[in-house]
């Protein structure tokens, strides 16, 4: 086997962990919070177990807002990314372990909880963005390598969520010690994977400017949020108007969900690799315009058969659309501002992860879920049609690899 495919499954290894860490504690948050001393009449952040719930999961998000471009500027800066990669995991392991022992401490308010919370989300972050730098910088052609991570980030999301399930129910707190336990394999796995980071040292502001210089990273970006929007929307709406349209309970409605998953994570290797083929241009404009309308499909399903199929559906468009979105990053950045460019992009999905808890979330609970599914699938689209002149203007989704933004555009 060739290095750089033994560190590309070494590194989507990484990413797997990092994000089966972080989807360990989802179904059993409410539980969780409660255990960790969540309480009404002392804190304004849990006056309900949704409310305290809700503040536990975006404290978290917040913190990877706030911190994974540091990291991605001081690993450019500094030509390295494996030691910020432990720490950073290392560190995370620290986090979740300090929050395990919460309740044998047994006087931490709630606040205090979450400012652990913020830290444990600050270093983990860390972890999970320069490791997908790291991707970046392998050869063997952008598509496979971003595909190597969407199926690892596909495959953490799918399986985490029913794993964490059965931990809670053995203990409230084994999901927390399973994540430590994760990252602290990641940090020692990590460590076996050469460091292809570009030599070339540069200063913030020089790193900074050179993002500046390369403005079409704003496409990647746009629809690496509304992708995750539409991720975090069926995270919870989704599951929310299955049961409820359906009448389904947890089981089923796991089934469905993994309806989407199942095509979404092993089909992103070889709809990356075949992004390589024929360019980024087809599957994220195209596969993007698909990818809204399946959404309108699932909402407008009259049954549950026809609900799996869209579902399914959306899955395979999914697969399609998000490894040439995170490609094309990679296609646009300069060799030496991977890190700061694939902090960005991990910014904008963060931004529209949180976007699909608080619009569709919003939009159903006000105006019903015929309206929720409308807002985003029809955002999708509208997104995919605004962008499509980029790419021709600017000759972005070759099946070659840009040269540093048309050098810089001469």
């Amino acid at each position: 086997m060739h290095s750089s495919d033994r560190d590309r499954v070494v590194l989507a290894a990484v990413v797997f962990a990092v994000l089966f860490s972080q989807l360990l504690l989802y179904p059993g948050v409410a539980t969780l919070v409660e255990t960790l001393g969540a309480d009404a009449t002392t804190s304004p952040f849990a006056e309900t177990a949704l409310d305290a719930s809700m503040w536990f999961l975006v404290a978290e998000f917040a913190a990877y807002i706030a911190f994974v471009g540091v990291w991605g500027v001081a690993s450019d800066m500094t030509g390295r990314r494996t030691p910020f990669i432990v720490v950073g995991a290392l560190a995370g392991a620290v986090g979740y372990a300090t929050l395990a022992v919460v309740p044998a401490v047994g006087s931490i308010p709630f606040e205090g909880v979450l400012f652990l919370r913020v830290l444990q989300g600050a270093m983990t972050i860390g972890a999970f963005s320069l490791t997908m730098t790291m991707l970046m910088d392998l050869d063997g052609g952008h598509g496979k390598n971003m595909g190597a991570a969407g199926i690892a980030i596909g495959l953490g999301a799918a399986l985490g969520a029913p794993v964490g399930g059965q931990l809670t129910e053995l203990d409230p707190l084994a999901p927390l010690a399973g994540a430590a336990v994760l990252l602290v394999g990641v940090g020692a796995l990590v460590s076996v994977v050469d460091d292809r980071t570009p030599s070339t040292r540069r200063s913030a502001r020089a790193l900074l400017e050179g993002m500046r210089r390369r403005p079409t990273l704003s496409v990647p970006y746009v629809f690496g949020f509304v992708d995750r929007m539409t991720a975090g929307f069926f995270a919870l709406v989704g599951t929310l108007y299955f049961q409820e349209t359906f009448g389904l309970g947890p089981a089923m409605t796991g089934l469905l969900l993994a309806c989407f998953f199942a095509p979404f994570a092993l089909l992103q290797y070889p709809m990356g690799a075949l992004s390589d083929r024929i360019g980024r241009a087809i599957p994220i404009v195209v596969g993007s315009l698909c990818y809204g309308l399946g959404i309108l499909a699932v909402g407008a399903a009259p049954s549950v058969t026809t609900a799996a199929l869209a579902m399914i559906a959306v899955g395979v468009l999914g697969a399609l659309v998000s490894p040439a979105t995170m490609a094309l990053v990679t296609d646009i950045a300069g060799e030496s501002e991977r890190g700061v460019s694939m902090a960005g992009f991990n910014v904008a999905g963060s931004l529209g992860f949180l976007g699909g808890f608080l619009v569709g979330g919003t939009v159903a609970g006000t105006y019903g879920y015929d309206l929720a599914f409308l807002t985003v699938g029809g955002l999708e689209i509208a997104i995919a049609l605004l962008a499509a002149p980029a790419f021709l203007r600017y000759g972005l989704g070759g099946s070659t690899r840009l040269t540093s933004e048309k050098s810089d555009r001469a």
